[in-house]
């Protein structure tokens, strides 16, 4: 059907000067708004692969991915249990903790916090979670110290600075149940954690055994933390561990926490896939009704090209190519510039911020605080694959009319 005569045919059209100014408006107009659509998805499509890569990368690096909770702390005979856990062929890594909640008080400012008790050599093991303190302040946190790694937006509300000191207020355990007066314990900051998001204006870290020691846990601990293989699968890889232990423990994910993360981010992909297919399916109308006014003002060509024996098949093939080349190159313009604006988004959207003074994404609100990106080369060819068989569906019906129009009614009609 698509000869090389009816593409050099088409394109001629196409290219034609001597066009009813008004078509070429059409189809100039069409052939933007198919790059203007393929360009945004491509942007939409690319901020949603940078939120999930962030995800993945930052917060499910950082955060447990699996925990076993002693349902009635402390759990006091954990090194079997963790030797246990390690066993499993999808567990990569295991490590105990202590967590508890504390408020932090510096003058007349306070701040709710959830403080993390951590080995420092074992935390290596199962979170990138050091990578993301500052000044490699994690090689020196010892026990024994009271020291303290806060998250950056903490310190920031607080006013702290590295070797500052603070007071935290912790419950304080009663066997009997009677209320009684929170401990205070005057910790000195040490590091600080920024990691970009949340986590930072909510986080507190201190060593393990210094952990016990506020609680007066002795050598038990709040449960064991896990990372597994596959981190879409961790619910299911938690409770097979769990199922395997001698002893009843809380089974928790990360899905539990920030699964709604990422059940947002695809269903915000899917969403963008469908508003894809709407927005460049109304810009191909524009070629249909490009082609129709074609058509009519190439009706003595058509009928030229009829009388020296074009065939229906050829005519139909002009009228194609002549529309398919539009959103061909309509796909092409928007994909380039979809990718360009796709790959600098983060540095654009920042400049922004900085010209009008206002942060789009806060860190105490989102997981990070900044827009991420990520082009893939699978989104690009989806895309512009679709605009091009959405473009070529359109071209189909104003051919077929310029194929049935009869060459003596044209001529006679001039």
């Amino acid at each position: 059907m698509f000869r090389p005569l009816s593409l050099y045919i088409g394109s001629r059209f196409n290219r034609s000067k001597k066009r009813n100014r008004m078509v070429s408006f059409i189809s100039l107009s069409s052939m933007l708004g198919i790059a203007v659509g393929v360009a945004v998805i491509i942007i939409g499509l690319s901020a949603m692969n940078g939120f999930e890569r962030e995800l993945q990368t930052r917060v499910l690096s950082v955060i447990p991915q699996g925990e076993l909770q002693a349902v009635q702390p402390p759990l006091n005979n954990w090194k079997p249990l963790l030797k246990q856990v390690e066993l499993h062929p999808h567990i990569t890594a295991a490590a105990p903790y202590v967590e508890f909640t504390a408020l932090l008080e510096r003058g007349s400012k306070l701040k709710a916090v959830a403080v993390r008790g951590v080995d420092p050599k074992e935390q290596l093991k199962v979170s990138e979670l050091p990578r993301y303190v500052k000044d490699n302040a994690w090689s020196r946190f010892t026990a024994g110290k009271r020291e303290v790694i806060l998250g950056q937006g903490v310190a920031t509300k607080l006013k702290l600075k590295v070797g500052d000191w603070i007071t935290a207020m912790i419950p304080n355990t009663d066997p009997q149940m009677k209320l009684r007066a929170p401990k205070r314990i005057r910790l000195q900051v040490v590091g600080l954690l920024a990691l970009g998001g949340q986590i930072d204006h909510s986080l507190a870290i201190v060593p393990l055994q210094d952990a016990q020691q506020y609680l007066d846990m002795g050598q038990g601990v709040s449960g064991i933390e896990m990372n597994v293989d596959n981190v879409l699968n961790a619910q299911q890889i938690v409770k097979e561990v769990g199922d395997t232990l001698p002893v009843y423990v809380y089974l928790k994910s990360w899905t539990q926490k920030y699964g709604y993360l990422y059940r947002d981010i695809q269903m915000v992909r899917t969403i963008m896939y469908l508003v894809m297919v709407l927005v460049i399916g109304v810009a191909c109308f524009n070629i249909v009704s490009t082609l129709m006014m074609a058509v009519k003002d190439r009706a003595a060509d058509i009928a030229i090209l009829r009388t020296m024996g074009a065939t229906d098949r050829l005519i139909k093939s002009i009228f194609v190519w002549h529309g398919v080349l539009s959103g061909v190159l309509g796909s092409i313009i928007g994909s380039l510039f979809g990718s360009l604006i796709a790959i600098n988004l983060t540095h654009i959207v920042r400049v922004i911020e900085k010209i009008i003074g206002h942060r789009f994404l806060s860190g105490d609100i989102y997981f990070v605080d900044f827009l991420p990106t990520q082009l893939a080369w699978q989104d690009v060819a989806i895309v512009t694959t679709t605009a091009i068989v959405l473009s070529l569906i359109a071209t189909w019906y104003p051919a077929t009319r310029a194929s049935r129009l009869h060459p003596a009614r044209v001529l006679s009609a001039k």
